[in-house]
C-alpha cells in the first residue's frame, strides 16, 4: 500500500528554510477504485476510496492521477478505424508498418513529427510534450473498448486543477494534483512516469541563485518536480495489472507556486534533441 523512504541525516527546516528536499516521503496507494467509463466522478470515486480504506487527505498532499482514467472519465477514445488516413497517415504507415487508421488518430493530436521509423512515430504533441505516438494506446482498456484506443486529455493542466477543486471542496485541505503517464527518454531505455497535467504546486522548481552546502551560488538549476513526482507515485501505481491507479504521496517540503505541466516543456530554440 505504501513506501517510505527516511534517511538518518535528513537536514533541519531550519538547515535549508521552507524550500527544501524532504527527510521523508510516503506513497500511499488509493484502494479498491472501479473501472472507469465516461462521465464517472472520478474525483468522487477517489474520496470514496479513501473513506473505504479508513484513509484522509492531509495538508500537502499530492495526489497523483494516472491519465488513463482522467481519459477515461472525459470519454478520450477515438476508433481508427472510422478516420480515413490521410496522404500523411499512409506515408507514416509505410515507414512504420503501423496500421493507417492509427496513424491517423495519431496524427489527430500532434503538432510535429520528429521521428518514425518500424512500429513507433515520436510526435510534439499539441501541448508541446514529445512522445511516441503521441500517448495514444490500448493498454488497460476494457474488451467493451473494441478497437477503440485512448487519448490524453484534451488539456491536462485544466483537468489537474478541477480535480483538485474537487479534492479540496471535499477534505477542506490544501492539495496539489498531478496526472501522469509513462513516456520513454530520450538517450535511455525505459519508460518512467511523467507530468502531463499539474496543479497546486511548480512544475518546475527554479533554484538559481540559491546556496549548494559550500555557499556557491546555483546559476542552472531548474528541477522538473512535477515529472520527479509523477516518477516516484509510478513505482506504487505500476504500468500493468496493479489497480493502483491513484496514489498520495505525502510528506514533501514544496516550494509555493502553481504551475503547468506545459512549463515543463523546452522551447524548441533550446531543445538539443531536435
Amino acid at each position: 500500500m505504501g513506501v517510505g523512504m527516511a534517511p538518518t541525516d535528513a537536514p533541519s527546516s531550519t538547515e535549508q528554510g521552507s524550500a527544501r528536499a524532504s527527510g521523508r516521503l510516503e506513497i500511499i496507494a488509493v484502494p479498491a477504485l472501479p473501472d472507469f467509463a465516461p462521465g464517472d466522478d472520478l474525483a468522487k470515486a477517489i474520496v470514496a476510496g479513501l473513506e473505504g480504506a479508513g484513509l484522509a487527505f492531509e495538508d500537502g498532499d499530492v495526489v497523483v492521477v494516472a491519465q488513463k482514467i482522467v481519459s477515461k472519465c472525459e470519454n478520450a477514445y477515438v476508433d481508427p478505424g472510422q478516420l480515413k488516413p490521410s496522404a500523411r497517415a499512409l506515408e507514416l504507415a509505410r515507414a512504420t508498418g503501423k496500421d493507417a487508421h492509427l496513424v491517423e488518430a495519431i496524427l489527430l493530436d500532434t503538432s510535429e513529427v520528429l521521428r518514425a521509423r518500424d512500429g513507433i512515430i515520436i510526435v510534439a504533441n499539441r501541448a508541446g510534450h514529445v512522445l511516441a505516438n503521441a500517448g495514444i494506446d490500448a493498454s488497460n482498456l476494457p474488451p467493451e473498448a473494441g478497437g477503440r484506443v485512448l487519448r490524453l486529455p484534451v488539456d491536462a493542466d485544466a483537468s489537474a486543477t478541477v480535480l483538485k477543486a474537487a479534492f479540496e471542496q471535499a477534505s477542506s485541505k490544501r492539495l496539489s494534483v498531478v496526472i501522469n503517464d509513462s513516456w520513454g527518454r530520450a538517450w535511455r531505455n525505459g519508460t518512467v512516469g511523467h507530468a502531463v497535467g499539474v496543479a497546486g504546486l511548480p512544475a518546475l522548481w527554479d533554484r538559481r541563485g540559491e546556496a549548494d552546502m559550500f555557499g556557491r551560488e546555483l546559476r542552472v538549476t531548474q528541477i522538473g518536480l512535477a515529472d520527479e513526482i509523477a516518477a516516484a507515485a509510478s513505482l506504487v501505481m505500476g504500468a500493468a495489472g496493479e489497480r493502483q491507479p491513484v496514489v498520495i504521496v505525502r510528506g514533501l517540503e514544496l516550494p509555493p507556486g502553481d504551475g503547468r505541466a506545459t512549463d515543463l516543456v523546452r522551447d524548441k530554440s533550446r531543445d538539443l534533441f531536435r
